[in-house]
């Protein structure tokens, strides 16, 4: 079965209602710009590729970084049958039709090499019929993907593929990348294009990584320049400033990046630097993060990592979370600040954290043991005559307003569980916690 890739024809030299970035798209190694991690001289991949010994892969990266470029520059270059699959448009059936195929090219002695563009998108069982013709090499599976593959690729089916990680480029790959659109004859090379070096500079700011955003961004303003008299093209400030108004942050809201912002956020806070976890908050806001999942996310901080050292930590991550919903969007911001600044400058303890860990492992992992009798309910005659609640002390009636009564099962006695530190108020707590337990240790030795 033979399919029709985006490889099989590239556009001429015209480019009549192509992109520029499909236009630009580089076919050689020596074109290719950026990833000098991978295809540097002497590097794997570039030797994999320039010796036609490709194994399964996965290219993992953020968008515009030239995933599908390098699947294009293989296609180009091995001798392999090359298929290129769709991840959003193929189901199960298309994929055993491709598969077939290959194993019939295998008997043949003809290698297959499979493209699958957004193969995360694909669900376990589309994955899973894949794998038997990876085991047996009747493909080589090469996907490309923005999400992490550990998530998001069977484990069976990764643990036969290398996973080479792509980078975002730098702002010097792009500004060389918007150089070679100007002068390349696919581009502009053909058009009168005055555009001045801080201009590009802004573009390949904007593009934030992406070759293809900042190639599209060149395109628009290019197309929205103003014509002069002498048929030159001009790129003018405000024309330009139209195109980068507003910058696409990567920011998934269900996938990678999502975990990997909010882990910066909570360490941030953490780490008492009020200014990057403002930064890590914003970046989830401008993402398009819902602001409640923020506040919760505060709400579980204020007790994790402050805890006693400023309960009132807990009662503004509380007080933003009902402003956050009473608000929303845009203006609930400012209270997600608000909180974020406090928690950050509170003082920080996580003894109540430590507290509920160990207290879970020993519910998890010891014998549950009966309530004792002195601490049980008697509403009952039967309970009374059961003895529940006997030997019970009412604290209340105590001159201390403590007694020594013991609280825990008779197998558990002594356990301690919280051990406050000397932070922020926790310290008052800690010096009134050792009070009663030295009060109760003299009761009890009486």
């Amino acid at each position: 079965m033979e399919q029709i890739t985006i490889f099989d024809s590239m556009p001429d030299n015209s480019g009549k209602m192509i992109p520029l970035a499909s236009r630009l798209r580089p076919q050689k190694l020596e074109d290719f710009i950026g990833q000098e991690h991978l295809l540097g001289q002497g590097k794997m991949l570039r030797q994999l590729i320039e010796k036609d010994q490709i194994s399964s892969m996965i290219f993992w990266g953020p968008p515009g970084v030239g995933k599908t470029t390098l699947a294009g520059i293989i296609a180009e270059r091995t001798k392999a049958d090359f298929i290129n699959f769709s991840a959003v448009t193929s189901g199960i059936k298309e994929i055993k039709e491709v598969m077939n195929q290959a194993d019939l090219s295998r008997r043949m002695g003809v290698r297959t090499v499979l493209f699958v563009d957004e193969i995360h998108r694909f669900n376990k069982a589309q994955q899973d019929a894949f794998l038997p013709f990876v085991e047996k090499g009747s493909i080589l599976l090469i996907g490309a993907t923005t999400e992490n593959p550990s998530f998001e690729i069977n484990a069976a089916l990764l643990s036969r593929c290398k996973v080479f990680v792509l980078k975002a480029l730098e702002e010097n790959d792009l500004i060389h990348l918007l150089h070679n659109a100007l002068q390349n004859p696919a581009g502009f090379a053909g058009q009168r294009i005055e555009i001045k070096e801080e201009q590009l500079k802004a573009i390949a700011v904007f593009a934030n990584g992406d070759a293809r955003m900042a190639l599209n961004t060149l395109e628009m303003a290019v197309l929205n320049g103003e014509i002069t008299p002498e048929g030159s093209i001009v790129v003018t400030d405000e024309g330009l400033s139209q195109c980068i108004n507003r910058k696409s942050l990567m920011y998934d809201k269900a996938g990678e990046e999502h975990y990997n912002i909010i882990s910066a956020l909570h360490k941030s806070m953490r780490n008492s630097d009020p200014d990057a976890a403002i930064y890590w908050m914003c970046r989830m806001l401008e993402g398009g993060e819902n602001p409640l999942y923020i506040a919760r996310r505060l709400i579980r901080f204020a007790s994790e990592d402050i805890g006693m050292a400023d309960s009132n930590a807990l009662t503004v991550a509380v007080n933003a979370y009902q402003a956050c919903h009473f608000l929303g969007m845009p203006e609930c911001d400012v209270h997600l600040t608000h909180a974020v600044t406090y928690l950050a400058m509170a003082p920080k303890s996580n003894a109540l954290y430590m507290a509920c860990e160990r207290c879970k492992d020993d519910v998890m992992n010891k014998v549950a043991e009966p309530v004792p009798l002195q601490l049980r309910n008697a509403p009952t005659k039967l309970m009374k005559e059961l003895d529940y609640g006997a030997g019970y002390q009412y604290a209340h009636n105590t001159e201390e307003k403590i007694t020594d009564m013991e609280c825990f099962p008779e197998s558990m006695r002594g356990t301690r569980y919280y051990f406050p530190t000397g932070q922020g108020d926790e310290a008052e707590v800690r010096d009134r916690l050792d009070e009663i337990l030295e009060w109760k240790r003299g009761e009890r030795e009486e």
